[in-house]
């Protein structure tokens, strides 16, 4: 036999290989839960099969995936933000404040993302250059910006934004295709060709998987992280911009608890909490599964704290499966 046509013979073997590994990877096992989801939700409530409803669905998840793109790379590097949604506060406040001296739109939303990278910078300095954990940093850091924003507020409300800038979370670029979809889109895209094909998306796995390795191989681990850090930042003013713009007011406690559904979301989506590892696809999926699942329970008249339940119990067991998996096949071949 010619070495063409035993090449050729094995083209099949390959094929079916890879077929085999991508239906039994995570992202393939969420796609079935998405599904599955769908078609339950189908059925239990008659206003869920409704092209406006579904676009309405879309806003359960798109502006916590904005940030669980870049908080994705963050924890795969081998850190978390948890100051997340207190980034979205203090931005949404600043926005607010801005509106009441005559802010017009492409202020406001300069105003946002500004914040937002100023925030990630102040995490990012303490975590890389001090040197702290990341985890204790962005915890007072959650508690010093959210408090910021009740010292300007107290108990009260900024409103009056321009009617353009409801275009950001009200608007429609076509038919019932949402703005933030589009940008939900657009970031996905990008986040995945800068985590899956480029220099620094190989840097982020080298440096959750080990991150002194990583250093000696000429890899600069900390400005790495440092712009991971700004990444998320920038998101969460994004966030801010468009959570802002569709509530059309600011409350110091707006986005209360994101931080907890972008944990989920990320690692739900298949990104591993202790770092190393994770995909954006898995987390675009991610989004989609916690988006239809919050949606159809809200159908049901579901109560918001029983919702807050349901995502604190779906992360320690997303957390927790792995390992009960591994101690399930240790024991199983324990002789």
């Amino acid at each position: 036999m010619t070495e063409t046509a035993t090449q050729t013979r094995h083209i099949p073997d390959r094929l079916n290989s890879r077929a085999h590994s991508v239906f039994r990877s995570w992202e393939a096992l969420l796609l079935a839960v998405a599904v599955a989801i769908f078609i339950v939700n189908s059925f239990t409530s008659p206003y869920f099969l409704n092209a406006w409803n579904l676009s309405d669905a879309t806003f359960n998840f798109t502006e916590k995936a904005m940030i669980a793109f870049a908080m994705a790379m963050l924890i795969i590097a081998g850190e978390i933000d948890l100051s997340v949604a207190s980034i979205i506060a203090l931005a949404s406040t600043a926005m607010g404040l801005a509106v009441q001296y005559g802010a017009g739109t492409t202020e406001l939303v300069a105003i946002g993302l500004i914040v937002g990278i100023m925030c990630g910078a102040f995490n990012a300095f303490f975590v890389t250059v001090l040197g702290l954990p990341s985890i204790v940093v962005t915890i007072g850091t959650m508690s010093l910006f959210r408090g910021i924003s009740f010292i300007i507020l107290g108990d009260g409300a900024f409103r009056g934004y321009p009617s353009d800038f409801a275009w950001f979370g009200q608007g429609y670029v076509f038919w019932v295709i949402t703005v933030e979809m589009v940008i939900f889109v657009i970031l996905a895209a990008i986040y995945g060709v800068l985590l899956h094909k480029t220099n620094f998306g190989r840097a982020v796995y080298a440096i959750g998987n080990n991150p002194t390795g990583a250093l000696f191989s000429g890899i600069r681990v900390q400005r790495v992280k440092f712009i991971l850090f700004l990444l998320t930042g920038l998101m969460s003013g994004l966030a801010a911009i468009c959570l802002t713009s569709r509530l059309g007011s600011t409350r110091p406690s707006i986005a209360t608890g994101m931080e907890l559904e972008v944990v989920t979301m990320v690692v739900l989506g298949g990104v591993n909490i202790l770092g190393g590892s994770g995909s954006i696809p898995g987390v675009v999926i991610a989004a989609f599964v916690m988006g239809l699942v919050t949606f159809g329970l809200g159908l049901l008249n579901v109560p918001g704290i029983v919702m807050s339940i349901f995502i604190g119990l779906l992360l320690i067991g997303v957390i927790a499966l792995p390992r009960m998996w591994s101690i399930i096949n240790a024991r199983r071949h324990k002789p």
